[in-house]
């Protein structure tokens, strides 16, 4: 394998960089999607000479074809249709209802996956919290519930799951992480709901709670038939693929059968716009802008970080690690800021060269390095707006309808490190502890 130098990694560090602080120096300047764009392909540019100098372009084309162009189609499509759904009626932003509202989110994350429940619930959960002053904690915990960490049972949840499934992992193994997901999730929902009711009760002003007791009335869906269309899209990221259809995955199959899957996704979204009354996305308000951002950002994203993917699978078996812990950590803290999927893989590689002498062998692993690595990318995940496709879909989303959200390293200080981490290190001590 090509051997990468380590400065190849420097127009991925100046894109984190970027994000973290242009919202910060360049306030305006940053808020126009263009300019993202803009900076996508200054700091690409140099990765991408740099690749077909040395002969690496097939991996620079398989990164933009086969995970860009998916990952960003996917994304789409599930903007458009969850788009088409109106929730109609009211609750009260209650502690007790937010907290159920994003339980039903983290129990379906792991069915309908993380992209999708994320999706389909973040305009109910806003529309619900249109009265209440303090919500960013609680498109934070959303994140870290529902676009991340109750998408561990199954390889539906979350993309590198589905890889561990295709190199040799039993679809009902990731069950045995039921006890895991269990601890997480009751840890966070607690802590979210002791916190929202601090703020519902001590900092919410009594007119805006008024508010929102006055405005309740029964709920009711409108756009209906894009449920149909949601069904549709899962069941296309299910079965339209090479593990289903073999000859997806042949190198000479024709362009219509390699991207069968995104074609579908297409139509479906095409559907959905064409079926879905205006009136329905006007009320929703939905917009271009939020997935112009993300495709704008994570295009730059993907393209800078293919050497940091290809040094990592050089260097890979250097790293020195064989404990669980130490792969927990490992795959978490690279998913956390590279994709998770390369990695996923790339950590799967390393432990099946590991002796395996003792505990249960899935897919050439010991079981417990396999839990430990997929608890690692999907948990840690939610450390960064980045960890995770839909991090910054909700957080545009968001951020579109009045939420002011934490910047890229506020995220990290004042979310990340003080709430995940902690629970995560308690997680690694009870189920890692080997």
């Amino acid at each position: 394998m090509q051997q990468i130098e380590i400065w190849a990694l420097i127009p991925f560090a100046l894109m984190l960089l970027s994000i973290a602080i242009m919202p910060l120096i360049a306030t305006v300047w940053w808020e126009k999607n263009t300019n993202k764009l803009l900076v996508s392909a200054i700091l690409a540019a140099p990765a991408i000479i740099y690749l077909i100098k040395h002969d690496l372009q097939e991996e620079l084309k398989h990164q933009i074809l086969f995970d860009y162009l998916p990952f960003i189609i996917l994304l789409a499509s599930l903007f458009i249709v969850t788009g088409g759904i109106l929730l109609q009626g009211h609750i009260q932003a209650r502690p007790r209802n937010n907290t159920i509202l994003l339980t039903i989110g983290y129990l379906l994350a792991s069915f309908i996956g993380t992209t999708g429940a994320s999706m389909l619930l973040i305009h109910p959960l806003l529309y619900i919290n249109r009265y209440r002053q303090n919500k960013t904690h609680t498109i934070l915990f959303f994140i870290a519930l529902v676009a991340n960490c109750g998408g561990i049972l199954s390889p539906l949840g979350d993309p590198p799951l589905f890889l561990l499934y295709l190199r040799g992992v039993e679809f009902t193994w990731f069950l045995n992480l039921l006890p895991e997901w269990t601890f997480v999730g009751v840890s966070l929902l607690l802590l979210y709901y002791f916190t929202d009711r601090r703020y519902y009760y001590k900092e919410e002003k009594t007119e805006m709670i008024m508010a929102d007791f006055r405005e309740r009335s029964t709920l009711s869906i409108k756009g209906g038939i894009n449920i149909i269309y949601l069904l549709g899209i899962i069941l296309s990221v299910l079965l339209l693929n090479s593990s289903y259809i073999p000859a997806m995955g042949k190198e000479n199959a024709p362009i219509y059968l390699k991207y069968l899957r995104e074609i579908t996704l297409v139509f479906i979204s095409i559907l959905s716009l064409l079926t879905t009354r205006k009136k329905i996305r006007q009320e929703n308000h939905f917009s271009w802008a939020p997935i112009s951002e993300v495709a704008y950002i994570f295009v730059g994203i993907f393209i800078t970080m293919t050497p940091a993917l290809l040094f990592l699978s050089s260097n890979a078996q250097k790293l020195g690690i064989s404990k669980p812990w130490q792969f927990f950590y490992s795959a978490g803290i690279l998913s956390a800021f590279l994709d998770n999927s390369p990695t996923t893989v790339a950590f799967h590689t390393i432990a099946q060269n590991l002796s395996n002498d003792s505990g249960t062998i899935v897919a050439g692993v010991e079981d417990i390095i396999l839990k430990a690595i997929a608890m690692g990318a999907v948990f840690f995940g939610a450390m960064t707006y980045i960890g995770n496709g839909p991090n910054f879909m909700v957080k545009a989303i968001a951020e579109q309808e009045g939420v002011k959200m934490p910047s890229f390293l506020g995220y990290i200080i004042k979310f990340s490190l003080k709430i995940l981490l902690p629970i995560y290190i308690i997680t690694q001590i009870i189920f890692l502890h080997k």
